[in-house]
């Protein structure tokens, strides 16, 4: 009780601590990012052998393997990474970025997710302060890191992820302490509703597949976590951004046109803005319309 005291107290103590804490969420957010997809592409091959009454030696012969077994290990020389060479940060920068058995080269976003989600993770202890409001945005801004690089590295939103923390959202919403349950169960059922019109739409225009199914999932999430009235707010950001990304990408990076762009990230951020800022850009936009 005194250390949630001092936290009301004093909230710079609470934004150090979420800061900390962040770093450490970031580290097993890496093994979530980089073991997730393998663990469902196991499973979905497992499925698929049982439903087509056929052998796999690839599953048969693969050990066990998930978020927490095997140890974390050097994918170029196998060597396990002892407890030193795990800390946050600290140890990327003290082995200067490769291993200490081989020296082959660590990937530098491993410390950039980190950062990630420590820094994120102190905006929302400083935006809301001590309370369950900004508990429950950690758990959110976190579950939105890992689906943005997931989807970046696979072009997926695994439902592991989207759906609970939809019911989540619904469940914490059933104290209002987001929006009014009401609120967030049209939010729910509009987020999905919307990108499923505009898939279909855009199917029909130009027989293409514009998004898949997981944003759908992810703008559900969103909606029941902030309710209806963020689902515009989101949508409007979402759109900008991804079409200012994508010019770039085209213009400045050579891109191929032809190539998809996962559009979870940008519906990710622009739902983490709009959690931290939704009605100041609400009410701006909405000063900005009216006529004087």
């Amino acid at each position: 009780m005194l250390e949630l005291e001092y936290f009301l107290i004093h909230p710079a103590g609470f934004v150090a601590a979420v800061a900390l804490l962040g770093l450490i969420i970031g580290s097993f957010l890496n093994v979530v990012i980089f073991r997730l997809p393998i663990v469902l592409e196991r499973e979905w091959r497992s499925q698929c052998t049982q439903l087509f009454d056929c052998q796999d030696s690839m599953a048969e012969s693969s050990p066990p393997f998930n978020l927490m077994v095997p140890r974390s290990h050097c994918p170029a020389c196998g060597h396990t990474i002892a407890v030193l060479e795990n800390v946050p940060v600290l140890s990327y920068l003290w082995l200067r970025g490769r291993c200490s058995s081989c020296a082959n080269r660590i990937s530098s976003r491993y410390p950039a997710v980190e950062l990630l989600s420590s820094v994120l993770a102190a905006v929302i202890a400083w935006h809301f302060g001590f309370g369950p409001e900004a508990i429950g945005a950690m758990i959110l801004t976190w579950a939105l890191i890992a689906l943005t690089f997931i989807d970046l590295d696979h072009q997926l939103l695994p439902d592991n992820i989207t759906m609970p923390m939809l019911w989540l959202g619904l469940g914490l919403n059933l104290f209002g302490l987001y929006a009014s349950l009401e609120a967030s169960l049209i939010g729910a059922i509009a987020g999905y509703g919307i990108l499923w019109l505009v898939y279909h739409l855009f199917r029909l225009a130009t027989g293409k597949e514009g998004m898949g199914f997981g944003d759908f999932k992810l703008m559900a999430m969103l909606g029941a976590w902030l309710g209806w009235q963020a689902i515009p707010v989101v949508i409007l950001l979402s759109s900008v951004v991804g079409a200012i990304v994508g010019v770039v990408l085209v213009l400045v990076c050579n891109r191929d046109k032809s190539l998809p762009i996962p559009f979870g990230p940008y519906i990710a951020l622009a739902g983490w803005v709009t959690l931290l800022w939704g009605a100041d850009l609400t009410a701006w936009y909405l000063r900005l319309s009216t006529p004087n």
